[in-house]
C-alpha cells in the first residue's frame, strides 16, 4: 500500500478567510436587502390598507349620496336632535348671535400666541377663535403658551383673552409648566371647558378631563397621504428624497399610535368634513365624540368691496390695471406646498399667455426661483396679516397648488372671502368643504400635466366669468367661513360638554 508523503501546499489563511468574511457579508447584505424589502412590502400594504378604509367609506358616501360632495343634503334636512349625532360641520347650522349665552370660563392650551409679524395658520386660528369667543360672545378665555419670540406687554385688554406665557426659551412649548399654570388657575375657579390646540396637551393629561375637547389640524393618516403625494410628484429623472423612506417608516407606527391614544380625548373637533369621516372610521372614535367645525376667518378683514384697494396694491407692486389676469399664490414658498408643480406648470404656460401675472406673497426655498421668472412674477416676500386683504382683491384668482392634505388651509377661505375663485389641489378635505361647487374654482390632481391643464382652463375662461365665480365664492364664504360662524360653533359645542340640555337643537 503506497502512501503520498509528500508535503501539502501550505494554506493561504489570509486569504480564506478573506473569503468566508466576503461571503458572511454577502448573506448578511442579502438578509439585510430581503428585511427591507418585507419592511417596505409591509409598510405599503398597511398604507393602502388604512387609505382603502377611508375611502371605501368614501366610496359608499358617495353611493349614498348621489352627486353631493359633502353633507349639505344632510345639513339642510336636519331640523333637530342631539348635535352630538350630526356628522356634517356644524357651520351649517344657524346659530343665533341673538342668544347671550351663560358665560363660559375656558381654558385653551395652544403651543403659540401669535404677537406679531407673520403667523402660522394654526396660531391665525387660534387668535381669530378665541378674540371672537372673548369680545363678540363674552366668554372668559384663558390660553396657556409658551413665550414669545419678542418681549410683548401682557397686561390683559378687557375683553380679551388673557394669555399665559410660561417660563423658557421662546417659542419652546413645555407642557408640564403650563399645565401647572393651569392647575394654579382651575384651583381659583374651576374651568367649565378645557380646549386643546391638536396635541398641545399630551393624551396621558387629557384622558383625565371629561370636559376637555381637542381639535385636530393635521393627523397622521393625511401626513401619510401627503408623504404619497409629494413621492408622486417627483420628476421622472429625480431621485428620491433621503428623507422619503424615514418619513414613510416613521408616519406608519405614528398612525398605529394616534389610533391608539386619540380614545383618550374625551371629544374630538375636525376642521374638515374628511378629517371627521377618519376620525369616525379609521381612527374608530366613536361618533358621537367627533364633531366637524371648520375654520372661519375675520369678516372685517376680508371682504370684496375693496377695489380701490386691489388697484393701488397692484400699483403699488408694478402689476399692470390692464394685465389680462393675475394669479396670486400665499404661504411659504416650500416643496410640500406644491411649488415644484406651479413653478414648472407656470413657466410652460407664459410660453403661451405672456401677458399672465402670478403674484407671489410668501419667503422660503423657493423664492428666488420665482424671482429668476422675469417680470411677469411678481415676488413680494412675506407679508403682515394686514396686508393680505389688498393682496386678494389685487388678484383674479387664487392658487393653492398643496402637497399637505393636513388640515384645511385658511387662505382659501380668505380668498373666497375676498370675493376670488380658487384653484386648489383635488384632496378630501378640500374638495369636501371648501370647493364643493364647480362654481367657486377649478380643481386638479397635484402632478404638474393636470395643473397646467387648469392654469390653462383659468385663461380660458376670462374675467368675466371669474368674477362671476368670485362672487359665488363670498356668498358661500360668508355662510360657512366667518369669524362669527365658527366662534358660535365652538360655544354650543363647549356649552354642550358643560351641559349636556345644550346638545339638543331645534
Amino acid at each position: 500500500m503506497a502512501f503520498n508523503n509528500k508535503p501539502k501546499k501550505p494554506t493561504n489563511l489570509s486569504t480564506s478567510q478573506s473569503m468566508k468574511t466576503m461571503k458572511t457579508m454577502k448573506t448578511m447584505n442579502l438578509r439585510r436587502r430581503t428585511s427591507l424589502a418585507f419592511i417596505l412590502l409591509f409598510t405599503a400594504l398597511l398604507a393602502l390598507l388604512l387609505l382603502l378604509l377611508h375611502y371605501q367609506h368614501r366610496g359608499a358616501t358617495s353611493a349614498a349620496c348621489g352627486t353631493c360632495r359633502v353633507s349639505t343634503t344632510a345639513a339642510l334636512s336636519w331640523r333637530s336632535g342631539d348635535l352630538r349625532h350630526a356628522e356634517f360641520a356644524w357651520n351649517r347650522l344657524p346659530f343665533t348671535d341673538n342668544y347671550q349665552s351663560p358665560p363660559l370660563r375656558i381654558a385653551v392650551f395652544s403651543r403659540k400666541w401669535p404677537v406679531n409679524g407673520s403667523p402660522g395658520g394654526m396660531e391665525r386660528h387660534a387668535l381669530t377663535l378665541y378674540t371672537a369667543l372673548a369680545r363678540r360672545r363674552g366668554h372668559q378665555i384663558h390660553v396657556f403658551t409658551s413665550p414669545p419670540s419678542i418681549e410683548t406687554d401682557q397686561a390683559d385688554q378687557p375683553g380679551s383673552p388673557q394669555i399665559h406665557f410660561h417660563e423658557g426659551l421662546p417659542g419652546q412649548w413645555r407642557y408640564n409648566l403650563a399645565w401647572k399654570q393651569f392647575q394654579e388657575e382651575n384651583k381659583k375657579l374651576a374651568f367649565d371647558v378645557i380646549h386643546s390646540e391638536s396635541v398641545a396637551l399630551p393624551h396621558w393629561l387629557a384622558r383625565d378631563l371629561p370636559n376637555l375637547a381637542v381639535s385636530w389640524h393635521g393627523i397622521a393618516l393625511e401626513s401619510l397621504q401627503s408623504t404619497i403625494y409629494q413621492d408622486l410628484a417627483r420628476r421622472p429623472n429625480e431621485p428620491i428624497s433621503t428623507t422619503f423612506n424615514a418619513s414613510l417608516y416613521g408616519v406608519v407606527p405614528k398612525v398605529l399610535k394616534e389610533i391608539r391614544f386619540f380614545k383618550n380625548y374625551a371629544n374630538h373637533v375636525a376642521i374638515s368634513d374628511s378629517c371627521g369621516e377618519m376620525l369616525r372610521d379609521v381612527y374608530q372614535i366613536p361618533s358621537k365624540r367627533v364633531h366637524v367645525i371648520l375654520n372661519g376667518v375675520n369678516e372685517a378683514e376680508f371682504e370684496d368691496t375693496t377695489k380701490v384697494l386691489g388697484m393701488e396694491f397692484r400699483l403699488a407692486h408694478k402689476v399692470p390695471l390692464n394685465a389680462s389676469l393675475v394669479m396670486g399664490v400665499a404661504g411659504r414658498l416650500v416643496k410640500d406646498k406644491g411649488h415644484p408643480l406651479l413653478y414648472q406648470s407656470f413657466t410652460s404656460l407664459l410660453t403661451k399667455h405672456p401677458d399672465v401675472y402670478l403674484i407671489v406673497a410668501g419667503s422660503g426655498p423657493w423664492e428666488q426661483r420665482y424671482r429668476e421668472m422675469g417680470e411677469r412674477v411678481v415676488v413680494l416676500g412675506s407679508l403682515h396679516p394686514s396686508e393680505l386683504k389688498g393682496f386678494y382683491n389685487a388678484i383674479d384668482v387664487f392658487v393653492n397648488p398643496t402637497l399637505r392634505p393636513q388640515g384645511l388651509d385658511l387662505t382659501l377661505m380668505e380668498a373666497m372671502m375676498c370675493g376670488k375663485p380658487v384653484l386648489a389641489s383635488r384632496f378630501p378635505s378640500i374638495k369636501g368643504s371648501v370647493v364643493v361647487s364647480d362654481e367657486f374654482g377649478f380643481m386638479f390632481s397635484p402632478n404638474v400635466e393636470s395643473l397646467l391643464e387648469a392654469l390653462l382652463l383659468v385663461v380660458g375662461e376670462g374675467k368675466e366669468r371669474l368674477q362671476r365665480m368670485g362672487k359665488a365664492c363670498a356668498e358661500y364664504a360668508r355662510s360657512m367661513f366667518t369669524a362669527q360662524k365658527m366662534a358660535l360653533a365652538y360655544e354650543r359645542l363647549f356649552l354642550c360638554i358643560k351641559d349636556e340640555t345644550f346638545c339638543h337643537y331645534s
